[in-house]
């Protein structure tokens, strides 16, 4: 079995994004010593924009992690945690490819 070039770059895209995504919620969480949340919304104001970019990105491994607690904890069913995944990894393929697309711009490519 081999995969097209275009399946392979949309791996390297999910895999890029959803890294990313992993690296920024645990660089927030070392240098604020508390979890990125999407409760970082209900402040309001200029943190609530500021937090902004940062959950664009980290959206995913938040997602991700939440949904992993939820099915350990309160035992979720299946079919939600397999949507919760789906979803979290077409935005990790999003903002993967945002990434990319950035970085090929800096690099001039």
């Amino acid at each position: 079995m081999t995969l097209s070039p275009t399946a392979l770059d949309a791996l390297r895209t999910l895999f890029i994004g959803l890294a990313l995504s992993g690296l920024l919620a645990s660089a927030f969480e070392w240098l604020a010593a508390r979890k990125a949340s999407f409760t970082l919304l209900a402040q309001g104001g200029l943190p609530a924009v500021a937090a902004l970019p940062l959950l664009a990105f980290s959206a995913p491994f938040i997602i991700l992690r939440n949904t992993v607690r939820g099915r350990r904890i309160e035992g979720r069913p299946f079919p939600v945690v397999m949507l919760a995944t789906m979803i979290a990894c077409g935005w990790g393929l999003l903002s993967g490819r945002v990434a990319l697309n950035l970085a090929a711009m800096l690099a001039g490519v």
